[in-house]
């Protein structure tokens, strides 16, 4: 069975973005926790620690 967990960042509004994660065999799986049946992206660990780098600077216009 695959744990998933809600983000700290996650607000608690009808239309806030909720974000789950996962990990998997070594990577990380994320998905919206409004739509669990949805899709999902999947990251090796260093693409993830990569995405997550990118975030905290504000890079991708989040």
């Amino acid at each position: 069975m695959i744990e998933w967990r809600k983000s700290s960042h996650s607000g608690g509004g009808n239309d806030d973005l909720c974000v789950e994660l996962a990990q998997i065999n070594g990577g990380v799986w994320v998905r919206d926790s409004k739509d669990p049946e949805g899709d999902r992206l999947e990251f090796d660990q260093a693409a993830f620690a990569g995405l997550l780098v990118r975030v905290k600077r504000g890079e991708l216009g989040l």
